[in-house]
C-alpha cells in the first residue's frame, strides 16, 4: 500500500495542471508542424497536367535534353522523379526504372517527415487527457474523504473538482482532432503525389521502350 499512498501524494500534490501545460505545449507543436508541412507542399506542387503535355511533347521528338530541361525547372516530386529517370534514358528503361524508384523513395521520406509526430499525438493525445482527468478525480475523492458534517451533505467543491477534472479530456480530444484530421490530409496528398509520378514515369517508360 505504500507505493499506493506516494502515488496518490504525488498525484495531489501536481494535479492535473501539468498535463494541460503538456497537452498546450503538444497542440502548439502540432500546428506548427502543420503549417510546415502546408509550406513544403505548396512549394512542392506544380500543374501535373501541363508537365504531362511538355514530357510527351518533347519525347515525341526524342529531345530527352529538353525534357529533362523542363522538368528540372519544376519543384514538385513528380518531376525530380522524372528527372531523374531521364538522367539514366540513355543507359535504357531498366536504369531509368531504378533511378526514378529511388527519387520516388526520397520524395516520399521528405514529404512524410514530422508527420508520423501528428499521428501518434492524434492516437495518444485523448490518453494523456483521460491521465489528467482521473488526477482530478482522485483528487476530488480525496476531498469528499475530508469532508466532514454538513460539508458531506453538500460537496459542492468535490463536483467543482470533477468538473475541473473533465477539461484535461476535452482539450486532449481538442488537440487529437485537428491532428489526425491533417494527418489524413497530408497522407492523401502524398498518395496524389505518389499516383501522379507513376503515371509520368509510366510515360517516360513507354517511349524509352519503344525505342529500344
Amino acid at each position: 500500500m505504500q507505493i499506493v499512498n506516494v502515488t496518490k501524494t504525488m498525484m495531489l500534490l501536481s494535479g492535473s495542471a501539468p498535463i494541460l501545460y503538456l497537452l498546450i505545449a503538444l497542440s502548439v507543436i502540432s500546428m506548427a508542424i502543420c503549417f510546415e508541412r502546408a509550406w513544403v507542399f505548396g512549394t512542392m506542387s506544380d500543374d501535373v497536367e501541363s508537365l504531362g503535355r511538355d514530357l510527351k511533347t518533347y519525347l515525341s521528338t526524342g529531345d530527352l535534353l529538353g525534357a529533362r530541361a523542363r522538368m528540372g525547372a519544376s519543384h514538385s516530386a513528380e518531376a525530380a522523379v522524372l528527372v531523374a529517370g531521364l538522367g539514366e534514358a540513355e543507359r535504357g528503361p531498366e536504369a531509368a526504372i531504378e533511378a526514378m524508384t529511388g527519387a520516388m523513395s526520397l520524395q516520399k521520406l521528405k514529404l512524410e517527415r514530422r508527420l508520423s509526430f501528428l499521428g501518434t499525438l492524434g492516437n495518444n493525445a485523448p490518453f494523456i487527457g483521460l491521465l489528467g482527468t482521473v488526477i482530478g478525480i482522485v483528487m476530488a475523492f480525496d476531498r469528499l474523504g475530508e469532508a466532514r458534517g454538513a460539508q458531506a451533505a453538500v460537496p459542492t467543491e468535490v463536483m467543482s473538482a470533477i468538473a475541473e477534472a473533465l477539461v484535461a479530456t476535452a482539450i486532449g480530444l481538442a488537440v487529437a482532432i485537428p491532428a489526425v484530421a491533417a494527418y489524413n490530409y497530408f497522407q492523401r496528398r502524398i498518395k496524389v503525389v505518389t499516383a501522379n509520378a507513376d503515371a509520368l514515369t509510366r510515360v517516360l517508360l513507354a517511349h524509352l521502350r519503344g525505342e529500344a
